[in-house]
């Protein structure tokens, strides 16, 4: 079948967070017709009928089992795919993709590096592309994918991905949930983690964040991402080499460890990392903390403009203005329902009905919404 710049898309695991997230992306903003695989909905597509009618065939599927849930598909296809393009999502990439390349398709994998975004593209993350088996025939199309995803686009081998994926998702997930769990075991004695957060730094407060982000998400995902990747193993006993040195310099306490410490964590590492990188991410620990700092302000009103229209915001900032209220920060974000709120911080602590004068004009104007304080 040769491919066409209007395909159907067919998603294995339609009722997924992905899976949904992906439905939505290829209606919304690519104008194309979905049709999807859900085993928990008996009203869903069959598979069968995801093999006659797509066009491009996505599994967005837990990772464990997207390889034999791939070689079923293939065997019932029985070269039905031959000419079309199959893709998947899953954050392990060699099996998965040797899976596909098993296929008689074209094969791409893909990763987000995200869970499913409550923002309608990917723009401002990074996709991870593994362009197994290219098709000139499906470049141009693939080509406005990723342009319609916006995300910035890495390629990669399948098997180089999982390596750097033991350190970017597999180490960072382990060391945040072994910080979780000393963090249990102390809570008897000092507080669970709300009663420590009066004490944050900014660290620990980033650390707290994702700790809470890891727990809070399906915990199925960071089972697979350390079970599945099989680079992990060696991650963690580096990991774990790291840790007992550091141990065993602390332990001796002497001037000759405090020495070997400098020289090994410091220095060395330091010095493994070149400058302008140092600098970079440097300065970006210090943009996390204003934005912590802004976020956490008191002096503080949210506000929802229900018009995404150029010169909606400046409408908002004039009403404060004309109220004499200076702003110290703006920032936006997104509800889980991808509402666009702006978080508007003050200058100075206001009296309340002057802030309350401001509040009534936005509502009663219909410029936005100001959310419960």
């Amino acid at each position: 079948m040769p491919a066409t710049t209007s395909p159907v898309i067919g998603i294995v695991g339609s009722g997924g967070a992905y899976g949904r997230w992906l439905r939505g992306f290829f209606q919304s903003r690519m104008a194309l017709e979905v049709i999807g695989h859900d085993p928990v909905d008996s009203d869903s597509h069959t598979p069968e009928q995801l093999l006659e009618q797509a066009d491009v065939l996505l599994f967005s599927a837990p990772i464990r089992h997207t390889p034999g849930l791939i070689r079923d598909y293939i065997r019932q296809s029985g070269g039905r795919e031959h000419g079309r393009l199959w893709l998947d999502v899953t954050s392990i990439k060699a099996a998965p993709v040797a899976a596909m390349l098993e296929s008689q398709a074209a094969v791409v994998g893909l990763h987000p590096m995200t869970a499913p975004p409550k923002a309608p593209t990917l723009r401002g993350r990074v996709m991870v592309v593994c362009e197994a088996r290219p098709d000139a025939r499906w470049q141009p199309w693939l080509a406005q994918l990723y342009a319609a995803l916006e995300a910035d686009c890495v390629a990669a081998t399948p098997e180089h991905h999982d390596r750097v994926m033991a350190l970017v998702q597999a180490m960072v997930h382990a060391t945040h949930l072994a910080q979780a769990g000393v963090l249990r075991e102390y809570a008897p004695l000092l507080g669970e983690l709300q009663a420590l957060m009066p004490y944050r730094s900014t660290a620990f407060e980033m650390d707290a964040a994702a700790i809470a982000r890891i727990l809070s998400l399906n915990p199925a995902i960071y089972e697979d991402i350390q079970f599945g990747n099989p680079h992990t193993v060696e991650m963690l006993d580096r990991l774990l080499r790291q840790l007992q040195q550091l141990r065993t310099l602390v332990g001796a306490g002497d001037d000759a460890s405090r020495a070997a410490f400098r020289r090994q964590f410091l220095t060395g590492n330091r010095e493994a990392i070149d400058a302008a990188t140092l600098q970079e991410g440097n300065y970006s620990f210090e943009r996390l903390g204003y934005l912590l700092a802004d976020l956490s302000e008191r002096r503080a009103i949210s506000v929802h403009l229900p018009e995404d229209r150029a010169g909606s915001l400046r409408e908002l900032l004039h009403v404060f203005e004309r109220h004499g209220i200076s702003l110290a920060s703006i920032h936006s974000s997104r509800t889980p329902a991808g509402e666009v709120h702006f978080r508007i911080g003050f200058d100075h602590e206001y009296a309340a009905e002057i802030v309350e004068a401001a509040v009534a004009e936005i509502d009663r104007s219909g410029i936005g919404r100001v959310l419960e304080r």
